[in-house]
């Protein structure tokens, strides 16, 4: 049989098809510092005076935060599930960097940003950091809309901006503003699950289309590749 000649349209749609495998790439390393920190923050493994056993265990300090009821999570089973979670970020973390079993390992990643947001976070509302300009807070558009919590938010941030503009009086009067504001500015930290979420919504997304194409283990053991 005849073929016909590739098309400009069966050119570009090959070259978008190669390109998919960009943004899974892109999840994939923002992702994985983020999780590899935040287990091995869990973990004993950076504390070198530990026999190398205890420092696979989770940190007593994360333990005692996991089970506490009054300051912390309240969690039974606190040392096996801070060392399940440090363990599942870290090693996680490592096999999003590589791209190995990403769309399994997103499963227990997405698991710990649901418990992060609903036991950590959710009482703070949206924003990580509180938006203090009134004019621009993305609560505006939901407020536009008609969500009344978004008025509640617009005035937190109205709020946030006297006591933001209180601290820099401070700094100017009392401080050395020059030296304090060098790398960056000050901000309040509102502890939202903003972050959480779209981490949450990143491994969702990995866990629906893969590790893609570039830099992935996963797709070198494709077997619809190696049929290819």
């Amino acid at each position: 049989m005849l073929q016909r000649p590739a098309s400009l349209y069966d050119n570009t749609l090959s070259t978008f098809t190669f390109l998919d495998g960009i943004p899974p790439l892109l999840m994939r390393l923002i992702l994985a510092p983020v999780m590899i920190m935040a287990g091995y923050s869990k973990l004993n493994l950076g504390n070198e005076a530990l026999p190398w056993l205890e420092r696979l265990l989770a940190d007593p300090n994360v333990v005692a935060w996991f089970g506490n009821s009054d300051w912390g999570l309240g969690l039974p089973f606190a040392d096996v599930l801070a060392f399940a979670a440090g363990w599942t970020e870290f090693l996680g973390g490592w096999l999003l960097l590589v791209g190995l079993f990403t769309r399994l390992v997103a499963i227990p990643l997405m698991i710990t940003m649901v418990v992060a947001i609903t036991m950590v976070h959710w009482d703070y509302g949206w924003f990580a950091i509180t938006p203090t300009d009134t004019q621009t807070s993305p609560a505006r558009v939901l407020n536009w809309v008609g969500i009344e919590q978004a008025q509640e938010s617009l005035d937190n941030s109205a709020a946030a901006s006297v006591r933001l503009d209180a601290i820099k009086a401070i700094v100017a009067e009392n401080g050395r503003p020059s030296y304090l504001y060098d790398r960056g500015n000050i901000v309040i930290l509102n502890n939202g699950i903003e972050f959480a979420s779209i981490y949450f919504v990143m491994l969702l997304s990995l866990f629906f289309v893969g590790g893609g194409r570039f830099v992935s283990i996963d797709y070198y053991l494709s077997p619809r590749r190696r049929a290819v």
